[in-house]
């Protein structure tokens, strides 16, 4: 049974794509399906339990689609064109449908382990994109192929250790870094008493009050992070910055951070 977290997360993706009938149908399908629910929960059960990692499961991966979203949306506000739209090849919907496929299944690796991971996700949701993708476009085998490979780019690439060169993709890598509240790290926390290497990312991540993704001033888009403790930093500088520097959209972002009450420290 899924848990009230997952389920609220789904009503926000879905509210999110009203207007896009396909898209809607794509993660309503994706929301369904029993294996990918019963791979994203035993990829849980090995980060947390098993490798005492934070949250790489159900709500994790949903809650990367909805912040990859809600980025993907605000560019096409402004006007920017995705990888796809940019070299004729594909359209925003195209752009959006990987964006989608990509965050539900970026950490299904972590069900064989932490190192490259990655690309175990890749090579794990194989046969569930191809069979999400038949069941979407049937008769369309050029969209079958690009929303495919957009979405392997984008999962394979969304540590950062694998190069990556689409909006999309680099879309993903930024979506992935923002979730990093306390609610990731609380599980760890509560289960790990034992201090050992590692710990400062959990403490780091409870520190992260909450992370906002809005229309910005500067750039396209702002993400706004509030955290408790000056502890928040080292998981920003660390984690998030790195995936940014590391992303092909990182032109179309500003990234301010502070402790609640202080003034925010403008990163980018």
């Amino acid at each position: 049974m899924k848990s009230v977290k997952e389920l609220t997360t789904e009503t926000k993706i879905q509210n999110r794509l009203k207007n896009s009938p396909v898209c809607l149908e794509l993660v309503n399908y994706l929301f369904a399906d029993e294996e990918l629910q019963e791979m994203q929960e035993y990829a849980n059960n090995v980060s947390i339990r098993r490798l005492g990692y934070n949250d790489h499961g159900p709500v994790h991966m949903r809650q990367v689609v909805g912040n990859a979203i809600k980025m993907l949306n605000i560019l096409h506000d402004f006007g920017i064109k995705t990888s796809l739209e940019e070299e004729e090849i594909g359209t925003f919907e195209d752009s959006m449908c990987a964006v989608i496929i990509s965050g539900m299944m970026h950490d299904l690796g972590m069900a064989i382990g932490r190192q490259e991971h990655e690309r175990m996700s890749a090579l794990l949701s194989q046969p569930i994109i191809d069979r999400t993708l038949m069941h979407m476009f049937p008769d369309n085998l050029h969209k079958r192929v690009i929303i495919k490979a957009m979405a392997t780019e984008a999962i394979i690439g969304h540590m950062s250790s694998h190069k990556i060169h689409s909006i999309e993709a680099g879309i993903i890598l930024i979506a992935d870094g923002c979730d990093m509240t306390k609610g990731r790290a609380r599980i760890p926390l509560a289960i790990n008493t034992t201090p050992k290497v590692g710990d400062i990312h959990k403490y780091s991540a409870n520190a992260i009050k909450w992370i906002g993704i809005h229309h910005g001033d500067r750039k396209p888009i702002k993400i706004d992070i509030e955290m408790t403790s000056e502890v928040g930093f080292f998981q920003i500088e660390e984690v998030l910055l790195q995936k940014i520097d590391a992303s092909p959209a990182k032109k179309f972002v500003e990234l301010y951070a502070g402790v609640e009450g202080q003034e925010r420290k403008c990163y980018l």
